[in-house]
């Protein structure tokens, strides 16, 4: 090049340190933006996708447009009113600020005069994205203002509408905070930039001109004039806020801090008119002085005078001046959790009934259930797994149906079969298997309630694959929106390519019958054919989903063809917050077989925490108990609340995921205000189908929240509320250990109430203690028969005080001290391959009396793959205990009618020496002790689980046999 242009060749120069990171540090920014950018967009994207899947995109439309319009708003506001004092407060400096070397002013001006608009600009930008993101978070709050309307009744203080306080108070509330905050940060940002820029002077004293002056008046002003509107609005705060005694206003709230904040809010609009009057006058002298008259007023009046009233003239007095407060508290509390209507009636737990008449009573008026559902899902999961890669929850759920050979429903123990990608080998879990391959579950399991095997294990109403029994479905019942279903599957496959979704288990007790959806008796994969998912068929979804679950097989696998969906957000629970959001979720989803479809239905809630005088609960504390404890049920959030309404049935269907919400209080205002904001989301009560009525139940969560309520609450007198002697307190689960602080469940029974018609009903249960003693105080119950005119209505059967009858844990201690019991329990004690496992105890009110029930199941505890047998129920009745392996044989030998099926005075069984001795096996036979039954028993049940996993079912049915006749064997062994 130099000998054609003359020009010598100059050496390349590579870049200084300082050029690359000029160029390095914006393109870092930059791909930092994009890639936040991108995670919005992506987000978005898919969740318009699902709610367009689900049916419910006016929902995403209106929370999107809502909180998008509420960031800008607020965010704008908040930035222009803060950099537009700084802009003034710069405008207004003076053109020859003092710079002298040792003022800290000078240097800042030094540092800032350069970048000045950038800073501004960076600073505009994060105030913006600050309050902008507070207050898109109060979407709710503003939406319930807007649509909120009456509650019809009037608060005891103010004579306002219970409505204002629900929905315009938190409002308000929300709009004082975020302007006072304003004023607050424009404030200490114009101070700022007066100083840097010469309006403050320090040094020598401060001084101020006159331009500085006026601005910082003018927004203390301001700043004034909110704080006015915060006295106004303290005034109902104290109606709905909390205090050690009682929640709501008190004695010295009505008569000092009301008045109080009355009066600070006069005087601060006194004070912020001289603030403003500084735009004329020259000096601070008036409005320091009236600021700090503002400061004293707010000791004197808004502290002073409230605690000398408080410690002086209510403390001494305190429940005659109270008195009156109380009561209106525990109306307001009453009502606002729905209890006010709650049925207290003596109950003298004694009885005149002679033994005939009570076990007559019993069998007619009862229905108890005697399978625990949180110890039978070990018999479900190995006795109907099938397959490894199906599961069922670690608690079952109760329902009824109305079975063959029954007039009235049934309770029945149900599960649905779900897939359980954990039950895979590991050589199985590939990309492919997990979300292509194995993507659905198969069928509910149900047992009869109230019925046990032969050996004690569930009687089934539906069983196997495909299902077989009692209730049946009209479309195959294959689960793929679960408790337990992964967390996305692809389904779908190309035209005329063949299905790949495992679907009936190859040998899995179908038989020639176990048909596909095409008929073909082999058949043991399927194609989802549902409405629900979303397509992902295209290049442009496939990047979305791929970037979502960060997962690049979706855009790569052939699997993912023209024709998938992508199915997500898969538990019930959760798809009925997404569409729902302003409903808080029961954390008990059960699945029912409703007009011929497998779904969920979820029971969701309208709360508050703005209901005067009503009491404050944390959801967490008062739904935590046993089965909060497992993963079957999950405990509500932690918030608090003092208005509670069971105002939505919502039903999710196990096939395609489709999402319905029913409004089952339609007299509850706030569901009434969101029915508003989401017309056409919310069916109405009347669309309910029949068949899904019969299933409806009282929501278990509402129920731990009422009874936590009525601890308290359900004295009504205000002098015995105040001298508190009458608490009650919820129980420990005894099945837990003598130590154990978990509260007991509530327990769904079906049963006949006192005072009520002898035809049973389902109930939910729930017993009271006194507190810091152990015997029973109440028992409490809740219509939970959706069908019946009396659902809902709770009914306490309060104990005399004289009376001492025992509680859950006396009754279980006196179930394990009792002699004929332990005598019977003793061989499996001593066994070193059992064990024993007491189950849920049932409280029953019968002919009078308070019968208790509880089942007893035994485990082999040797090894792997066992699960609990029910064999004996134990009852108390009275000061009588019984004990046999049906609940008829236990309640006759509690009440002296017959001797039960098992005996109270068995011994340690020795070994057999081989002399000669009979079983029913015949007389050839050397009779055997309880120990070896029982070690056959165990090598049988050990052969059966490795025929069923080689796939041998008439192996597996040939060492069940065997181990039944065991048990039975070991049964008479016992009764010799």
């Amino acid at each position: 090049m130099s000998d054609i242009f003359g020009v010598p060749d100059q050496p390349a120069q590579a870049p200084t340190p300082e050029r690359r990171r000029r160029v390095l540090v914006p393109t870092l920014v930059t791909v930092a933006v994009l890639i936040f950018l991108g995670s919005i967009f992506t987000n978005l994207y898919t969740d318009r996708l699902w709610f367009s899947s689900v049916g419910y995109t006016d929902v995403f439309t209106k929370v999107l447009l809502t909180r998008i319009g509420m960031f800008a708003v607020f965010g704008l506001l908040f930035a222009l009113v803060v950099v537009g004092s700084a802009y003034l407060a710069w405008r207004f400096r003076p053109e020859n600020p003092p710079a002298r070397r040792d003022d800290p002013a000078v240097r800042y001006r030094q540092a800032l005069s350069p970048i000045l608009r950038p800073v501004t600009i960076v600073a505009a930008l994060l105030f913006t994205a600050f309050a902008g993101s507070v207050a898109q978070g109060q979407w709710q709050t503003f939406q319930l203002w807007r649509a909120g309307g009456s509650f019809g009744i009037s608060d005891a203080h103010f004579s306002r509408d219970v409505g204002f306080f629900v929905f315009d108070y938190p409002w308000l509330r929300f709009l004082t905070t975020f302007g006072f905050t304003t004023v607050i940060i424009a404030f200490v940002v114009s101070a700022f930039v007066l100083y840097v820029f010469g309006g403050i002077r320090v040094l020598g004293g401060i001084r101020f001109t006159r331009a500085a002056q006026v601005q910082l008046s003018v927004i203390v002003g301001f700043g004034l004039l909110v704080r006015a509107f915060g006295y106004y609005l303290d005034r109902f705060g104290y109606a709905v806020g909390n205090s050690s005694l009682f929640d709501g206003i008190g004695y010295t709230d009505a008569m000092a801090r009301i008045p109080a904040r009355n009066v600070l809010a006069i005087v601060a609009i006194v004070v912020a008119l001289l603030f403003f009057a500084m735009i004329f006058l020259k000096s601070w002298t008036l409005p320091g002085l009236g600021l700090g008259g503002l400061l004293l007023a707010s000791i004197v009046i808004g502290g002073i005078w409230p605690y000398a009233m408080q410690s002086f003239q209510v403390r001494p007095s305190e429940p005659d001046r109270e008195g009156p407060y109380i009561a209106k508290n525990i109306e307001a509390t009453r009502d606002a959790y729905d209890v006010a209507d709650s049925q207290t009636e003596d109950y003298t737990a004694a009885t005149e009934l002679t033994p005939e008449e009570l076990a007559g009573s019993a069998e007619s008026r009862v229905s108890s259930r005697l399978l625990d559902p949180t110890l039978i899902s070990d018999a479900f999961q190995q006795l109907q797994q099938v397959r490894g890669y199906y599961t069922v929850p670690e608690t079952l759920d109760v329902d009824r149906y109305l079975l063959e050979g029954s007039d009235i429903p049934q309770d029945v123990i149900i599960a649905a079969r779900e897939v359980d990608l954990a039950g895979l080998q590991e050589s199985q879990r590939t990309w492919s298997n997990d979300h292509t391959v194995y993507t659905h579950g198969y069928g509910v399991i149900a047992a009869y309630g109230n019925q046990r095997g032969e050996q004690g294990e569930p009687v089934w109403a539906v069983q196997d694959i495909p299902p077989v029994g009692q209730i049946e479905t009209d479309i195959p019942p294959r689960i793929y929106f679960g408790e337990n279903s992964p967390s996305y599957s692809i389904v779908g496959r190309p035209d005329g390519a063949d299905p790949i979704e495992v679907d009936i288990p190859r040998g899995g007790g179908g038989g020639d019958d176990a048909a596909g959806t095409d008929g073909d008796a082999q058949a043991t994969q399927n194609t989802y054919d549902g409405e629900g998912g979303v397509a992902v068929g295209s290049l442009f979804h496939k990047l979305l989903y791929a970037v979502k679950f960060n997962e690049p097989n979706i855009v790569l696998s052939d699997r993912v063809n023209e024709n998938s969906k992508i199915l997500y957000d898969r538990h019930p629970r959760d798809r009925v917050e997404k569409v729902a959001p302003w409903l808080t979720v029961d954390g008990d989803v059960y699945p029912a077989v409703v007009d011929g479809r497998v779904v969920w239905i979820v029971d969701g809630y309208t709360t508050s925490n703005s209901y005067p005088y009503s009491e404050h609960r944390s959801l967490r504390t008062a739904t935590a108990d046993t089965l909060t404890q497992t993963s079957a049920q999950a405990a509500l959030p932690t918030d608090e609340i003092n208005y509670m309404r069971n105002s939505v049935k919502a039903v999710v269907d196990a096939y395609d995921g489709s999402v319905k919400l029913y409004a089952w209080d339609e007299d509850d205002p706030i569901l009434e205000a969101w029915m508003k904001v989401f017309p056409d989301t919310v069916e109405k009560k009347s669309e309910i189908s029949d068949d899904l009525m019969s299933h409806l139940r009282y929501p278990v969560d509402l129920f731990k929240v009422q009874r936590d309520v009525l601890a308290r609450y359900h004295v009504t007198d205000a002098q015995t509320f105040y001298e508190d002697g009458e608490r009650w307190r919820v129980p420990s689960d005894p099945t837990q250990g003598s130590d154990s602080n978990v509260l007991q469940p509530p327990y769904y029974l079906t049963m006949s109430r006192p005072g009520e018609n002898e035809t049973p009903n389902f109930s939910l249960t729930s017993v009271f203690l006194p507190n810091s003693r152990q015997n029973l105080a109440s028992f409490v119950s809740v219509n939970s028969e959706a069908t019946s005119e009396d659902y809902g209505t709770m009914q306490i059967l309060q104990l005399p005080s004289d009376t001492q009858v025992p509680g859950p844990s006396q009754i279980a201690n006196q179930f394990q001290t009792d002699s004929a019991v332990t005598q019977a329990l003793l061989p499996f004690e001593q066994s070193s391959e059992a064990r024993i496992l007491r189950g849920n105890l049932l409280t029953l009110p019968v002919g009078g009396a308070l019968l208790y029930v509880q089942p007893v199941y035994i485990q082999r505890s040797a090894s792997e793959g066992t699960f609990p047998v029910l064999q004996f129920v134990a009852v108390s009745f009275g000061e009588s205990v019984g004990f046999g392996t049906t609940l008829e044989d236990a309640l006759a030998n509690a009440l002296g009618l017959q001797p039960a099926d098992v005996p109270t005075d068995v011994e340690d069984p020795e070994p057999d020496d081989g002399g000669d001795g009979g079983t029913d096996g015949g007389d050839a036979a050397p009779a055997k002790t309880t120990s070896q039954w029982l070690t056959e028993a165990s090598a049988a049940y050990n052969a059966a689980q490795q025929a069923l996993a080689a796939g041998d079912l008439a192996g597996y049915q040939t060492q069940i046999d065997a181990m039944n006749t065991a048990i039975v064997g070991a049964q008479e062994s016992l009764n010799q």
